[in-house]
């Protein structure tokens, strides 16, 4: 179900909370196989989100990543080219 899904966080740095919530949104969307919930699922699907970027978190300290509130360091404009990972 999962061999799409991206590693998100690079070793070398810390983890930004930008990242979690990436990686989060991702695997929300592949679980439940929607991209864009209906209006009517967009609260439970932000919740969602919300508790697996948590839960990330979590992981990430107690494997003694640092964790920094910033954006995805990833997330570029779009038609602006990512760098490698």
């Amino acid at each position: 179900m999962c061999r799409s899904i991206k590693t998100l966080r690079r070793a070398e740095t810390a983890a930004t909370t930008g990242e979690l919530e990436a990686a989060a949104r991702q695997y929300v969307r592949k679980i439940s196989g929607y991209r864009t919930p209906s209006a009517r699922n967009a609260d439970v699907f932000e919740a969602a989100i919300a508790d697996v970027a948590a839960s990330s978190r979590r992981l990430m300290e107690a494997l003694g990543v640092a964790v920094e509130q910033g954006p995805d360091p990833m997330d570029r404009p779009r038609g602006e080219a990512r760098s490698p990972v």
